[in-house]
């Protein structure tokens, strides 16, 4: 019988809700499904077929360690996503390169620890006008992420505290335009199974202010369902594509059907035109429940990867 894992965290170990019934739908086809949580020294991997990265949230903290665990993963059994996606696809900077492939993405300025920078210099780095976002490249769950207000003083004395902190800790810094479009029309998650479109969602604004902490591994979303159009649909697709294009260099990417999942995140910018926020190809929220058929169609793929 084919065994299967759907790796999680320890805050997690039954996995988060939304993909219980991803559980009995894999038993449904035959499959022995079960979490597991990636850090348990105890379980034996290679007694799986597969090992399905999910809830996997408190990576971002000891990313290194979890790259480690990956590897060993994928030396006693297949991994999906593979590790040269996750190794990739858990630093933001992999932004900077599909911008560099021509994708266009939310405007970033980058702020890297060794520059040394003091909180003049991040104060002259940061928007002139308007609302701004500071999180780190390497994050989950919008962990360490605060919205701020260019014009005004204690906002901005705010962002510069945020942005110290993170750089001491020797964490890049990402500063991003906020959007507002965020407000009025959400954030459009478009959600990929084997490199196949599959549904979409809307995320409704979730910064409003400083970053206060976030209890857990990840701060609550709310969701709804959502369409997209051809246009839309086509734009994501061209993202994965890229991103399949350029992994396939140094790595065993054959093209977006290697993606187990991914799941593309957009906001509009000024002009009313689509841009990059995130691309999820490691742990995505997939949100199953908000799409008649999704759930048959992740399990399919998923059963599909591990015979």
């Amino acid at each position: 019988m084919t065994r299967i894992a759907l790796a999680t965290c320890s805050a997690l170990p039954d996995l988060d809700t939304g993909d219980v019934p991803l559980l009995e739908a894999l038993r449904s086809r035959g499959a022995t499904a079960e979490p597991a949580v990636w850090d348990d020294a105890s379980i034996d991997w290679a007694s799986y077929d597969l090992v399905v990265v999910r809830s996997t949230w408190d990576y971002a903290q000891r990313r290194e360690e979890f790259l480690e665990w990956v590897a060993r993963v994928e030396a006693v059994t297949r991994l999906a996503n593979p590790i040269s996606v996750i190794r990739w696809n858990t630093d933001k900077h992999y932004l900077r390169e599909l911008e560099q492939a021509g994708v266009g993405v939310v405007p970033t300025m980058w702020l890297e620890p060794e520059r040394n920078l003091t909180s003049r210099a991040l104060h002259t780095r940061f928007p002139a006008d308007g609302d701004f976002v500071i999180k780190p490249a390497v994050s989950a769950g919008s962990r360490d992420t605060g919205r701020y207000t260019a014009i005004d003083a204690n906002s901005r004395g705010l962002a510069i505290q945020h942005a110290r902190r993170l750089l001491r800790e020797d964490r890049t810094v990402m500063v991003q335009r906020y959007l507002t479009s965020v407000d009025t029309h959400g954030e459009r998650a478009h959600v990929f199974v084997a490199g196949e479109y599959s549904h979409s969602v809307v995320k409704e604004a979730m910064l409003d202010g400083p970053d206060v902490g976030v209890e857990g591994v990840y701060k609550e979303e709310t969701m709804r369902s959502g369409s997209a159009s051809a246009s839309e649909i086509a734009v994501a697709r061209t993202i994965i594509d890229t991103a399949a294009r350029l992994l396939s260099v140094e790595a065993d990417v054959a093209d977006a059907s290697t993606f187990l999942y991914a799941r593309v995140d957009v906001v509009s910018n000024d002009e009313d035109e689509p841009v990059l926020m995130e691309l999820e190809l490691v742990e995505p929220s997939m949100f199953l429940e908000l799409a008649e058929g999704a759930l048959d169609r992740f399990a399919d793929a998923i059963m599909a990867r591990a015979r």
